[in-house]
């Protein structure tokens, strides 16, 4: 029997949009897509070299707007052939395309990213994958959502058995290393949205983990630094009983979370940026192995976070379970032995 192709579209071609398409061009067989598509708001000269790049390896660029760019196929074009659309817009612009991928019958389903919470359940690869197996629409958690859940779920298991209370402060990076619009001065605190939970980051794992009917008793804090590498988090995790296993061996049956012997963030960026696929690091999170304290029922210590490289890797897991693809256990098997790597 043939398996059936899939014609997605990736709408916005910023960090998170390119960086997919690189993913989904090396994975085309692997994934069944037939066609990749993507849409851009507006075209500027400098930006052609890159355009002229993705369409030399297949992939069909179009506009927002049939108006904005003669002889390029728009967004309304689009929408009534495509199986599937990976939203990688921001700033609530995907929560307003939401009413208008509601109403496409044939859409198989769409996912969104970190800032469109609403746009469907929330997910992160190897959390709540039984939860999203055929859902139309998903919202892939942030990057340092994906750090702190992760932490939690090595730690205190999967469905968060032995976790007590957990308070993590995420340390972010402004802005991604290609960008040059929200870079800080200095550090820069962000305001807590609950009195209890604190920022968006614990608000979200909360959220993702009462999708499998689970209690998260965390809070988070945020602080921005002038820094364009990694995020980090200092993670606080008081357990209910003594950990029975070290934290490498945790760690190690743990495909998504990696370890690191270095200090700097600066040189783990370096090592993604040589070894990872596209330069990019793909583990949920990096422990700090040989900086952790541990002292009868509380953990505490440090990990790197990937920009955006862990959702990338949950906004495809995503796409494998919504449209039921045939073979998608061997396929993530295949691209998490690719990406992840035991240490950095």
């Amino acid at each position: 029997m043939e398996k059936k192709k899939y014609k997605v579209l990736v709408n916005g071609m910023g960090n998170i949009g390119t960086s997919l398409i690189h993913l989904l061009l090396r994975y085309k067989n692997e994934l069944h897509i037939e066609q990749i598509y993507a849409v851009k708001r507006s075209f500027k000269d400098w930006q052609m070299t890159e355009i002229e790049m993705l369409q030399a390896q297949g992939v069909i660029i179009g506009t927002t707007s049939r108006s904005s760019v003669p002889n390029r196929p728009s967004l309304e074009d689009l929408l009534p052939i495509v199986d599937y659309i990976f939203e990688a817009t921001a700033n609530g612009v995907g929560l307003e395309n939401l009413n208008t991928y509601q109403t496409l019958d044939h859409l198989l389903g769409a996912s969104a990213q970190g800032s469109e919470k609403g746009f469907g359940t929330s997910f992160m690869a190897g959390i709540n994958e039984e939860k999203i197996k055929n859902q139309r629409f998903v919202h892939v958690v942030s990057c340092n959502t994906h750090g702190s859940a992760a932490l939690l779920n090595v730690f205190t298991g999967k469905g968060l058995e032995n976790l007590q209370s957990a308070d993590m402060v995420v340390v972010r990076r402004s802005e991604d290393i290609g960008n040059h619009q929200r870079l800080v001065s200095a550090n820069v605190v962000a305001r807590h949205l609950d009195h209890i939970a604190g920022t968006h980051h614990s608000i979200d794992v909360i959220d993702m983990y009462k999708t499998l009917g689970v209690e998260c008793p965390l809070t988070s804090s945020d602080i921005t630094t002038p820094s364009q590498l990694m995020h980090a988090v200092r993670f606080n995790i008081q357990l209910k009983e003594a950990l029975s296993e070290t934290p490498e061996e945790l760690i190690k049956n743990q495909p998504f979370l990696s370890m690191t012997k270095k200090f700097d963030s600066n040189v783990v960026f370096e090592l993604g940026r040589r070894y990872g696929f596209g330069g990019r690091i793909y583990e949920h999170a990096i422990v700090l192995i040989s900086n952790l304290l541990i002292s009868n029922k509380t953990i505490k210590g440090w990990a790197f976070v990937p920009q955006e490289g862990n959702t990338l890797l949950s906004t495809i897991r995503a796409f494998m379970l919504q449209v039921s693809l045939t073979d998608h256990d061997a396929v993530f098997l295949k691209i998490k032995t690719d990406l992840l790597k035991e240490q950095w």
